[in-house]
């Protein structure tokens, strides 16, 4: 039987890539973002089966909202996938740049959204034994990342992972994958960054979105495994 996933902040980049991967599975995919609406309603007309939710998931009454639509559409949740966030590039010397406005900023997205959008999914995951894959970064392992305060809200959502891990089970798993550098419209033109990780990773190259989907498919696969965040970084944090 088919699965419903939602992907929040899916219209391009990792999000895109892991909606693209379950829909290729034969699983029925809702497609959210905040903005960018022209593509993914495109996304859902031109993927089977699909739905586009518009959702600003640091508001918590969106997230009940997209929620409710989701259960509406299909009656019901089994996959969730934490995908949307942002940053600032910030140099990590630069600590008055660094100022609470930014860190309000990242963390009412990377931190409290994912928050609300699990706690409003959780009787719908519940009821289907299902499961939370929260895409986090490389950055909350490692002393790394575009910015300090982007740095500490994906930290933050690494320990969150294992809390909710433990507090759901065992009707809901919750893991997540830790990315290093992926090529994405945000990274677009990180060439120096993006030559130092093909230069030290022992994998030799920079990540693409198809990697760090192939993880989070997996990890929606695997019924033994839940509070733990998968590095997909090219082994670079061991290089």
């Amino acid at each position: 039987m088919s699965r419903v996933v939602l992907v929040t902040g899916s219209t391009s980049g990792i999000g895109r890539a892991c909606a693209a991967r379950f829909a290729a599975l034969g699983d029925e995919v809702v497609f959210n973002s905040a903005r960018s609406v022209a593509a993914g309603e495109e996304l859902a007309r031109t993927t089977p089966g699909a739905l586009y939710v518009r959702a600003d998931i640091s508001d918590p009454e969106q997230c009940e909202g997209l929620v409710g639509r989701v259960l509406e559409r299909y009656g019901r949740l089994d996959v969730l996938v934490n995908n949307a966030g942002t940053t600032k590039v910030i140099d990590h010397r630069d600590l008055v740049s660094a100022n609470l406005a930014v860190w309000r900023e990242i963390f009412e997205l990377n931190v409290f959204g994912t928050w609300n959008l699990s706690v409003a999914a959780m009787d719908a995951l519940r009821e289907r034994h299902g499961c939370i894959v929260n895409v986090s970064s490389v950055a909350g392992v490692r002393a790394t990342g575009s910015s300090i305060p982007y740095a500490a809200s994906k930290a933050a959502l690494n320990h969150l992972t294992a809390l909710l891990a433990r507090a759901v089970g065992p009707e809901v798993r919750v893991n997540a994958v830790a990315p290093g550098l992926i090529d994405t419209p945000w990274t677009a033109d990180w060439d120096v960054v993006r030559a130092a990780v093909s230069s030290r990773a022992p994998l030799r190259r920079s990540g693409t979105p198809e990697d760090v989907a192939e993880v989070v498919v997996a990890l929606a696969a695997t019924g033994y495994v839940t509070g733990e965040v998968v590095l997909v970084d090219g082994g670079l944090s061991w290089a």
